[in-house]
Parts: structure tokens; sequence; C-alpha cells
């Protein structure tokens, strides 16, 4: 099978796992494969995983708790102490089963044990497949801030098999979309045009979905791989929406990622002055699939005071990167406290 993308010599399959991972692996060295898992990749996941690829080597593996609440230090030395316990040697190869957490940390971990170990993506969640295990970024949170410590590390591959989606709950599918959205919104307007004309998100033909939505991330990686301009694109609603994440993270009604970064897109989009009205598209592409939550204007505040640590600042200015008028085109804005509470603010007002 061949790759369905090539981003810096990381192939990127699209297809069966029975199809992709074999052929793959003809021309691989690996002495032992290590799987990491959760409790729902373990159950859903892992007897698919390991009965279609059929590997031809010795493999372990090792379950953590899911959720975005585990992607810490403390989770990585449990990783790293299994890693320990199973022998590993810098021969192996680590296979990441699961969502971003187990992408995001299981790279982390991967290129850091014994300064670093080939890791492959197996994406389990639409999130996943669409977004976080594409384009080498690894990482974990860090006292309440999302993805503060992390490294730039290719996987040796990525294997997308759409065949994981039929085990995901409405509510991880929502998360997931939130990226087909912003990819959509970033550069391919025929994407916009099939997820408007999609009945609802259980009935999508997510093969076509995901391709197109793919193609937009690789071509942003490919052309800044190391987010010092373009890429900056990724990160449209993360701003505000990795911050809302953040707090609502900390309570007894946790936010996904995609709810969240849906309501970033909402209120950044505000900030674009032009003929484009970037506000309206995102609204229309999202409004029958995510629902509207009334957030406490008491919390405004706490938002803003997370935002001081988003990645992209600069100086100390809180810096948003915004789709401009064409595809593939940035622009970045500056706000300052009362403008982001007022994005807040109109977003409230929606119904």
């Amino acid at each position: 099978m061949s790759p369905t993308f090539l981003l810096h010599h990381c192939p990127i399959y699209l297809g069966p796992l029975a199809e992709s991972i074999p052929s793959w692996l003809k021309n691989q060295d690996y002495s032992q494969v290590f799987v990491l898992c959760d409790e729902n990749t373990r159950q859903n996941c892992l007897p698919y995983f390991l009965e279609k690829t059929g590997l031809p080597y010795k493999v372990q593996w090792t379950e953590i708790k899911s959720g975005e609440g585990e992607k810490t230090l403390a989770t990585c030395e449990k990783i790293w102490q299994s890693m320990l316990d199973a022998k590993l040697d810098r021969r192996v190869l680590v296979v990441n089963l699961g969502g971003g957490v187990i992408g995001d940390m299981g790279g982390f971990c991967a290129a850091t044990w014994k300064r670093g170990v080939d890791f492959v993506q197996v994406p389990t969640t639409l999130l996943s497949m669409t977004d976080a295990a594409i384009g080498g970024k690894t990482g974990i949170d860090f006292h309440g801030i999302k993805n503060i410590i992390g490294v730039f590390q290719q996987p040796a591959a990525v294997f997308v098999d759409p065949v994981f989606l039929q085990t995901l709950p409405q509510r991880e599918l929502r998360s997931g979309f939130a990226e087909v959205i912003k990819h959509a919104l970033i550069g391919d307007p025929n994407l916009s045009d099939r997820l408007l004309s999609m009945e609802t998100i259980r009935s999508a033909n997510w093969t076509d979905i995901l391709q197109k939505s793919i193609a937009v991330k690789v071509r942003v990686v490919q052309e800044d791989p190391l987010e010092k301009g373009l890429r900056m694109l990724l990160n449209f609603g993360h701003t505000i929406g990795h911050a809302l994440e953040s707090w609502f993270l900390e309570t007894d009604e946790p936010l996904t990622h995609g709810v969240a970064i849906y309501i970033g897109m909402i209120c950044e989009a505000g900030f674009l002055m032009g003929k484009r009205d970037l506000r309206a598209e995102v609204v229309a592409l999202g409004q029958n699939v995510f629902p509207h939550l009334k957030i406490d204007p008491n919390i405004f505040p706490a938002i803003w005071e997370r935002m001081q640590q988003d990645k992209k600042n600069s100086s100390g200015t809180v810096r948003m990167a915004v789709p401009d008028e064409m595809p593939f085109s940035l622009k970045i804005i500056e706000p300052d406290q009362l403008a982001v509470e007022r994005s807040l603010t109109f977003y409230n007002t929606l119904s």
C-alpha cells in the first residue's frame, strides 16, 4: 500500500491497517514493539490492531488513564517506568494507539526515551486523525497550561484507519469535528461545502472528509514545520479555546477540546476586519453539531490570564492567528483584555 501523503519523510496512510502497516514494516528493522493505549483503546482498538497487523515482533503494551487531565509529567513517569520494565532498547517501535492525549504524550515519551526512539501514530479519534497525530508536535500540559512542555519530533509513520470512528461516542466525534471545520476555513472551500451538505455527523463520508482535512494540515506543515509563520494558522481558535479548555478542566464540567476550540473560533473570527465574514462561516459550519453554552462573565479575567501563557505570544503581547481573505493566508491579531471579553460576551448572545 502506498502512502496517501508524505510529510517530511513521514508517510501518512489513509486506509485499513491490515494493508498499511504490514506493507510499511517490510522495509523496517525493529527488535520490539511497545503499544501505548488507554482503557478505551485497549478494549475497543487493541484487539483489532493486533489481529489486523499480525506484527512479526514481540509486542508489549501498557495502559494509562484516558483524558486531558492525565497529560502530565506524572503520567510520563509511569510510561517511562513501563518502558524500563519492558527493557526497551533503541530499536524499539513505540505505537501510540489512541487519541490526541495518547499521541502527544506517547510521542513525547518516545522522543525522550534513550534520547529518542521511533514511534508511529495510530489515531483512533477524529481529532487525532485530522490534526493531533500529524505534524510532529509532541508534549504535555503543565500547571494547567496546555502543551507547554514538548518537542517537535516527526513520527516514523502515521496510520489512519477510519474504522475506529465507529467506536466513538457522539461527544468524541463532535470534538474532532472542530478541527475539520478549522481546516476547511483556512485552506479548502470545497471541504466547507462538503460539511455544509452533510446531513448528520454520523452519516459523513469520513474517508473523503479525512483526505481533504489531512491535505490542509500537510500543506501547512510542509511550508512551516517549526511554526515560525504560516503554521500558526493551525492555531485558529486555540488562543481563546485552549484558555477555556484549561479553565474548565479544573471544574466539575470540563469542555471537550472541540467545543472549546469551536467557541474560540467564533470569538477570534470577530477580530478579522474585511470582506470575509469569517464568524458567520464558523457559526454556519458548526451550528448543527455543537451545543451552545453560556460562559459565566465572572471567569473572563481568568480566561485572559491563561491566554498570557499562549505559545504564540511575543514580548508579553497576546497574539491570535486567524485566516485572512484567501486560503492559506495568515493574519496576526493582538487583542487587549477588553476586546477578548467583548468577544466572549458576543458568543453568549448567540442562541
